[in-house]
C-alpha cells in the first residue's frame, strides 16, 4: 500500500492552487472561449495559457470542442467527482473577490463584445450579395421552411392533390398528422416512396370532387398548384369546406391569370389561372369567410406565371342554404 499517495481532493487542490488556473476556471465557467480570447482576458502569452489549459484538461476541469478551425474551451464541472464540485464554489468565491478576478470580469465583457465585430464588417461589405450567398449556402427556401414551425403541432392537415408528396413531406415534422390525397395512382406511388419515413402521413387515393375524408376531419386544407387542373373549382372548394372543421382554414396556392395557352395541351391545365376577384368569390361561395388573396413576389429564376395565395376560414354551423351564392363559376370567361 502506497502511504504517500494523495487523496483525489488534494490532487485537485494542487491544480487550483495556481492563481492563473483558478482564474481560468472562473472565466470558463461563465463562457466558452478560444485560446486567443483567454489570452486577451488574462493578458498572458499563448504558450502560458496553453500550458495551464493542458493541466486543467488533465485534471478534468475543462472540456473542448472544435468549430471549424477554432477550438472552444469550457468548464466541465458536471464531469468531476462530487468532492471537486463542492470544492470549486469555495475557490471561486475567493478568486472573484481579488483585483485580478474583477479585471478578468471586465476584460471578458470586452472580449465578448468584440465577437460580433467580424460579422458586422462582413454584413457591411456583403449586403448587396447576401441573398445570393445565403441561397448558395442553404438553398432558396431555407427560411420559408423554418416558418413551418408556426403551424400548430396538434393540427391535422389535408394535402389535397398531393402529387409526389413534396408539401406533405415539408409539413409532416410540424403537425400531428397529414392526409395526402391524389387521384393519380402513379403520383401516389411516388408520394408513398417519398414519405415512407414519415409515420404521421396517411396517403389516400381519391378525387378532389369527392374526397375520401370524413366531414370536419381537418384543421387545414391545402390546395397547392392543384385548382387549375380541375373542371369544377367550386365543387372542389365545397368539398374542402365539408372536410374542414368549423373555424378551420383553407389555403389555395395557384397561378394568376396568364396567356400560356400551350399549358392546356402540354400539361393538361383546365384553367389559365385565377384572378383575386374570382378566387375570393369562389371561396365565399363555398362557405369560407375572412377570405384574403395575395399575389406572391416572383422568383427571378421562375419561367412560369406569377402565383397567389388565398386563405379562408370555415364558418361554424353554416349550412348549404346559408352560403352567400350557390351559383357556380364554371365559364372560361372568368379566367
Amino acid at each position: 500500500m502506497n502511504l504517500l499517495a494523495r487523496a483525489p481532493i488534494l490532487e485537485q487542490l494542487a491544480i487550483l492552487s495556481d492563481t492563473t488556473r483558478a482564474r481560468m476556471v472562473g472565466i470558463l465557467e461563465r463562457h466558452e472561449l478560444t485560446v486567443s480570447e483567454l489570452c486577451d482576458v488574462l493578458q498572458l502569452p499563448q504558450s502560458t495559457v496553453s500550458r495551464h489549459l493542458k493541466a486543467l484538461a488533465d485534471g478534468g476541469w475543462v472540456a473542448s470542442r472544435r468549430e471549424g478551425t477554432s477550438r472552444f474551451y469550457s468548464l466541465a464541472l458536471d464531469e468531476l467527482d462530487s468532492g471537486s464540485q463542492r470544492l470549486w464554489p469555495l475557490v471561486r468565491e475567493q478568486v472573484a473577490a481579488t483585483a485580478a478576478g474583477a479585471q478578468d470580469a471586465r476584460r471578458l465583457s470586452r472580449v465578448l463584445a468584440l465577437r460580433p465585430t467580424t460579422s458586422e464588417a462582413f454584413f457591411a461589405s456583403a449586403a448587396g450579395q447576401w441573398d445570393r450567398l445565403r441561397e448558395e449556402l442553404f438553398g432558396p427556401v431555407s427560411a420559408l421552411h423554418g416558418l413551418l414551425a408556426l403551424a400548430d403541432p396538434s393540427w391535422v392537415v389535408g394535402d389535397l392533390g398531393c402529387g409526389t408528396g413534396q408539401v406533405s413531406e415539408a409539413l409532416a415534422p410540424f403537425v400531428r398528422r397529414v392526409v395526402a390525397v391524389d387521384r393519380s395512382a402513379e403520383m401516389l406511388a411516388a408520394a408513398k416512396s417519398r414519405l415512407s419515413h414519415a409515420e404521421n402521413v396517411d396517403v389516400r387515393l381519391g378525387s378532389l370532387e369527392q374526397l375520401p375524408l370524413e366531414t370536419h376531419s381537418l384543421d387545414v386544407a391545402c390546395l397547392m398548384l392543384v385548382l387549375h387542373y380541375v373542371g369544377d373549382p367550386r365543387r372542389v372548394l365545397d368539398e374542402a369546406h365539408r372536410v374542414v372543421r368549423p373555424a378551420g382554414r383553407v389555403i389555395v396556392l395557384d397561378m394568376l391569370p396568364h396567356d400560356h395557352e400551350d399549358y392546356r395541351q402540354g400539361m393538361g391545365h383546365v384553367w389559365l389561372g385565377f384572378s383575386a376577384t374570382q378566387m375570393t368569390r369562389l371561396l365565399g361561395q363555398a362557405g369560407f369567410t375572412h377570405v384574403a388573396c395575395r399575389s406572391l413576389p416572383p422568383d427571378p429564376r421562375a419561367k412560369g406565371p406569377s402565383l397567389f395565395v388565398a386563405t379562408g376560414t370555415s364558418v361554424a354551423g353554416m349550412s348549404e342554404t346559408d352560403r352567400p351564392d350557390r351559383r357556380t363559376a364554371r365559364t372560361r370567361s372568368d379566367t
